[in-house]
Parts: C-alpha cells; structure tokens; sequence
C-alpha cells in the first residue's frame, strides 16, 4: 500500500512523497505565491476531479474496446472571495478523440458522470465540464 506524506518546507511551500515509489511533487499555498515548478492544493483536487471522470470513462472504454488515448482535460478553478475560503468552482474541458460514435460518447459521458469524487464537495461548488470531440471542431485557418 502506498503511503503520501507532505513535509512542510517553509514560507507556505511543502513537498509531497508518495511511498515507497518515492515519486515527489512540490505543492505552493495559492494565497502566498506558487512558484513556477509547483502545483497547488487546489490543482491537485483539480487534476484529481479530472482524473477521477476521465479513468471512469477510460473503464467504460475498455469494455466497449474504445481508444481514449491522446485525450486531454483542460483544467481551471476558482477560490471563494469570502471566508472561509473554498473552492467555488472547477471547469474541465475534454478534448477527446477522433472516431466516437455518438452512442459511445453517451456511454462515456455517463460514466464520467459516476466519478466519486464529484460527490465530496460541498453544495456551492459548481463542478462544470464539456466535450469537444475532434470532429467536432472547426479548422483553424
């Protein structure tokens, strides 16, 4: 089982390990300042949300022998102005695939929806996200 472990550096900064992998990431306060080579609290739970729907579609796409590689989730947040502070909202945007049916972008679609993660947020925090599928897009000239 891997255990994570965050030490606190000073000055609002921190480096979290995940073990025994020793795999490291350094974590900034979003209010002090994040240096450029950090991620924030709020990234993190961010990238987690992302990460949670976009494996659950990747689960779905297994089963219907679907290829998500190359798909890409944009991630943004924002932090309540009033106390305590909070996340107010995360946005993903998917770029997905070439070659979905509309029937599997249903399926995928709904399995994202079953993410648990979206679940562990408090009621003002408005979760929002779209797809775009390649086709979908128009050229660029």
């Amino acid at each position: 089982m891997s255990t994570l472990k965050l030490t606190y550096d000073g000055d609002q900064h921190g480096t979290a390990v995940k073990e025994p992998e020793h795999k490291s990431v350094e974590i900034g306060c979003i209010q002090h300042g994040v240096k450029s080579d950090e991620l924030s609290a709020g990234d993190l739970v961010g990238l987690g949300v992302a990460g949670c729907m976009l494996f659950s579609m990747g689960h779905q796409a297994d089963a219907e022998g679907l290829d998500l590689r190359g798909t890409v989730v944009d991630v943004k947040f924002s932090i309540s102005k009033q106390h305590p502070l909070y996340m107010d909202s995360i946005t993903l945007v998917f770029a997905m695939p070439k070659g979905i049916s509309q029937a599997d972008r249903a399926k995928l679609e709904a399995a994202a929806e079953r993410c648990p993660l979206k679940a562990s947020f408090r009621p003002e925090t408005k979760i929002s996200y779209e797809y775009t599928y390649y086709e979908d897009m128009a050229p660029i000239d």
